[in-house]
C-alpha cells in the first residue's frame, strides 16, 4: 500500500510540473485567431467526418467534498444597455469555453471563436431595440468591461481581452460607414443574405463558401457607401478598403445575428469562424539548427536524428490544443521549414511522428489531444468538472510534404481523419482509466492557477 501511495504522489508531482510548464510556454493567440479571411495553405486537404464523437474527456474535476462554484455577482457599470439576461444561455456557454486556467489552452479553437461570436450576437440582438448595429465609442468601453465582469463571474478567465485580442472597437462599427438597420436593409439584398446564411453545413461551407461569399458581397456594398469610396480596380485596392470591408463584415454578421435566435446565430458564426481557424497552424516553431545538424545533408545517425526530432516536437507539445486539421497543416509547415534546412528525407516516417504529436499532450504516454475540426464547446458539470471532446488514440502518421503531391485545392480529399475524434474500441478503456488518475490532480492545479491569471 505504501509503495502504491508513493508512486501516486510521484506521478502527481510530475503532473503538476509538466502542466505548469505547458501553461508557461503558451504562444500569442492573438496571431492564431482572426475572424477575417486568412490565407489558405496550399497543402491543406479536405477532411470528411467519418466518426461519431466519443464521450467527453474530463480535464478538470472539482474536489469531491464540494461542488464547483459557477457564479458570483458581477459589478456592472450601469451604463451598458446590452441585454445580458436574454443571452444568459449564450454567456454560460462562453464562460465555460473560456474557463479560468484552461482559457489559454482552448483559446485558438474554442474560447476566442466563442467569445467573438458572443460579442456579435449581443450587439446584433440589441439592434432590434436600438435600430443600430454598433455601439457608440462612449458606451463600447463600459459594455466590454461589463461583458468581462459577467463572464468572469461565471468562471471565465480574467484576461480574455489579452488572450483573444478584444478591444472596445470590437463593439463599434469601426471604419464601416453603415451601422443603422434601415440603411443596411436598403443597401443590400437581405433576403438573399439570410437565405445563404440562416443555416450552414460546417463542412461544406468551408469549401463552397456560399454564406461567406454572401457576407463578402454585402460587406463590399456597405464599404462603398463611404463618403470617400476607395477604388476597387486591381492594384488600387488599398489596405484601407480591405480594412473597411472587414469591419463591414462584422456589421453584416450582427445583422444576421439579429434575425436568428442566439443559439442558431452561435452555430452559424462558429461554423464560419472554424473555416478560418482550420486553415492556419497556430504553433510557433522554435529554432531548427539542432535539427539541421542532426538530420541535414543525409542522415548518418538515425538515432541522433530522431532524438533531435523528438526533442523539437516536445517543445511544440507545450504550446496549445489544436484541431486535427490544424495538426495536418502544422505538419506540412514544419516539413517545409525543415526542407529549407536541407533535411530532405522523410523524418516523420523515420521517427514515427504522428499528427497528435503536434498538440498538447495528456499524461506521460503518447496521448496527444486533437480537438475536433468541427465547432465544439466545453461542458461543465458541477461535480464532474470541465470536459471537451478530445482524441487520445488516433495515431495518424504526419505527412512529409512533397512538391509533386501538392493538392490543387485545399478541399481535395487526400487524407481522411475523423472530424469528431473517436477512440479505438480496443484502447478506449485503457485511456479512460489512465486519464481518470489525474482528475483530482487537475482540480488542485486549477485552484492554484486561479491566483495567477
Amino acid at each position: 500500500m505504501s509503495a502504491g501511495v508513493s508512486l501516486f504522489l510521484l506521478e502527481l508531482s510530475m503532473f503538476f510540473a509538466c502542466f505548469n510548464e505547458c501553461l508557461s510556454s503558451l504562444p500569442d493567440h492573438r496571431k492564431g485567431y482572426m475572424l477575417a479571411d486568412r490565407a489558405t495553405d496550399a497543402f491543406l486537404p479536405k477532411i470528411t467526418p467519418n466518426a461519431a464523437p466519443q464521450p467527453f474527456l474530463p480535464l478538470l474535476a472539482p474536489s469531491p467534498l464540494s461542488p464547483f462554484k459557477t457564479s458570483t455577482s458581477p459589478k456592472l457599470s450601469g451604463l451598458c444597455m446590452l441585454n445580458f439576461t436574454a443571452a444568459q444561455s449564450l454567456i454560460s456557454i462562453t464562460s465555460i469555453d473560456c474557463w479560468t486556467a484552461f482559457a489559454p489552452l482552448l483559446a485558438n479553437v474554442i474560447c476566442c471563436p466563442q467569445l467573438h461570436a458572443t460579442l456579435v450576437i449581443l450587439v446584433g440582438q440589441s439592434s432590434k431595440e436600438t435600430g443600430v448595429l454598433a455601439l457608440n465609442r462612449t458606451l463600447a468601453k463600459p459594455c466590454l468591461s461589463d461583458i468581462e465582469q459577467v463572464l468572469t463571474g461565471q468562471g471565465a478567465g480574467e484576461n480574455l481581452k489579452h488572450i483573444c485580442s478584444i478591444h472596445p472597437s470590437n463593439l463599434t462599427e469601426a471604419s464601416c460607414p453603415v451601422k443603422h438597420v434601415n440603411e443596411f436593409e436598403n443597401t443590400i439584398n437581405t433576403s438573399e443574405l439570410l437565405a445563404s446564411c440562416e443555416k450552414i453545413d460546417p463542412v461544406k461551407e468551408c469549401c463552397d463558401q456560399v454564406c461567406q461569399g454572401a457576407i463578402s458581397d454585402a460587406a463590399t456594398r456597405l464599404a462603398l457607401k463611404a463618403s470617400d469610396p476607395l477604388s476597387m480596380d486591381g492594384a488600387h485596392v488599398l489596405p484601407q478598403h480591405s480594412t473597411r470591408v472587414d469591419d463591414c463584415k462584422t456589421v453584416v454578421l450582427r445583422w444576421l445575428a439579429s434575425k436568428l435566435d442566439p443559439y442558431q446565430a452561435k452555430e452559424v458564426l462558429r461554423g464560419l469562424t472554424n473555416c478560418n481557424v482550420n486553415k492556419v497552424c497556430p504553433l510557433v516553431f522554435p529554432n531548427m539548427k539542432h535539427m539541421a545538424n542532426s538530420c541535414g545533408n543525409g542522415i548518418s545517425d538515425q538515432a541522433a536524428c530522431c532524438d533531435a526530432m523528438n526533442s523539437y516536437v516536445s517543445h511544440l507539445q507545450k504550446q496549445t490544443l489544436i484541431t486535427n486539421l490544424q495538426a495536418l497543416d502544422c505538419a506540412t509547415s514544419l516539413g517545409l521549414k525543415l526542407q529549407k534546412y536541407n533535411i530532405t528525407k522523410d523524418v516523420y516516417s523515420l521517427c514515427h511522428i504522428s499528427l497528435k504529436d503536434f498538440s498538447l499532450q495528456v499524461g506521460n504516454q503518447a496521448s496527444g489531444c486533437l480537438l475536433p475540426s468541427l465547432p465544439s464547446d466545453a461542458t461543465l458539470d458541477k461535480f464532474s468538472g470541465i470536459s471537451f471532446i478530445c482524441d487520445l488514440n488516433d495515431n495518424i502518421p504526419a505527412q512529409w510534404p512533397s512538391m509533386s503531391l501538392i493538392p490543387a485545392s485545399s478541399c481535395n480529399k487526400t487524407v481522411r481523419i475523423p472530424a469528431l475524434p473517436a477512440a479505438t474500441n480496443a484502447q478506449s478503456g485503457l485511456y479512460t482509466e489512465y486519464v481518470a488518475v489525474y482528475l483530482h490532480a487537475a482540480s488542485l492545479m486549477a485552484i492554484a492557477m486561479l491566483l495567477q491569471f
